[in-house]
């Protein structure tokens, strides 16, 4: 079959093709009505497909970004995906979204991939062991976002949660229900991730402004298979924990499988607060609670920047860093000690 052209579409409405070309790029404010029928009724007819590439190549944008998640299974990582795909799509931008499962060379083919496919800038939640390549884009004016995460020295604009103040708000609700052995347990901090080291910075900080002793044994950072052997390794100690903050969702739902397989109840035998405030919160039995993140706000701010830098709006050399407020959401997980559960 031969292949429509604009100049078909062009002829069949019976304008020119700068007319239609204006069509195509929705700039027709001063278009008549009648001429933007004809254009649309052409199309149709016709079956034509914009040649997307020649269009890229004229306007010297792809109208597409790329956002490389850390772990697509958080549910934070899906909440922000959507509302960067929510914002995207009110500008008639398109997305791509890669998961690159914390691993600094799966981030690495990912920024290289997107790149070669020329989208217009990424949003990046980054592994901070790609620093060549975040300097090279620096370099280069490329438009880029961190989300979730800064790195140190790569003067990025990114958009984060207060995490320290989150892990501080779950060690006072614990301390104001009468809990004073709380545990804590993240994920990994061995690639210095910094949500992670910030919660857990939250949580001494907390303690020590309570004059509350640390518990360091109670105090871990593992990856989430690793979780449940964990909590049996407290569990055999004299004085188990009382209370336990999970620094992530992913973490919650091991402590509630561990919580499970062991018969343990929830408040009777433990308190449990979860950072991530995960869909099955309030419909858990009992209900949990958690420290929510604005994970709409956050990936809606992420995406404005991004858009913002490709649309120059914002100067390169304007880099501010959005932190956003953590919300307690106290549910039925949390006891009063010595009150009635």
């Amino acid at each position: 079959m031969k292949t429509v052209t604009m100049a078909d579409v062009a002829k069949q409405a019976n304008v020119s093709k700068s007319t239609v070309s204006q069509y195509l790029n929705k700039r027709y404010d001063y278009m008549g009505e009648k001429t933007k029928l004809r254009i649309e009724e052409a199309i149709k007819e016709l079956g034509y497909q914009p040649n997307i590439v020649a269009r890229s190549l004229k306007q010297k944008s792809t109208k597409t970004i790329g956002v490389i998640v850390a772990n697509i299974l958080h549910t934070f990582s899906t909440e922000v995906s959507r509302a960067i795909e929510d914002v995207c799509h009110s500008s008639d931008f398109h997305t791509i979204i890669c998961n690159a499962d914390d691993d600094p060379a799966k981030e690495k083919k990912y920024i290289e991939m997107l790149r070669a496919k020329q989208v217009d800038g990424l949003i990046i939640f980054p592994t901070g062991n790609n620093r060549d390549l975040y300097k090279r884009m620096l370099a280069e004016k490329y438009p880029v976002v961190f989300l979730d995460r800064p790195v140190t020295d790569i003067p990025v604009s990114s958009v984060m949660l207060k995490n320290e103040k989150a892990a501080v708000l779950a060690v006072n609700h614990f301390y104001e229900k009468g809990w004073r052995r709380i545990a804590m347990i993240t994920a990994s901090i061995a690639d210095n991730v910094s949500p992670r080291v910030e919660r857990i910075e939250g949580f001494r900080k907390a303690h020590h402004s309570l004059e509350l002793d640390v518990i360091e044994e109670y105090v871990k950072s593992v990856e989430p298979h690793e979780v449940k052997d964990t909590l049996l390794e407290m569990w055999q100690k004299d004085n188990p924990p009382e209370a336990i903050l999970a620094g992530n969702d992913r973490v919650l739902r091991e402590v509630l499988t561990f919580v499970k397989e062991t018969k343990l109840s929830i408040p009777e035998d433990l308190s449990i607060i979860g950072i991530d405030d995960v869909p099955y919160a309030d419909f858990y039995n009992p209900p949990l609670t958690t420290v929510a993140q604005p994970t709409f706000q956050m990936g809606k701010k992420a995406a404005e920047v991004l858009l913002d830098k490709i649309h120059k709006k914002q100067p390169e050399d304007d880099r501010p860093d959005d932190r956003f407020e953590p919300q307690l959401i106290p549910r039925a997980s949390v006891a009063v000690k010595g009150g009635d559960q």
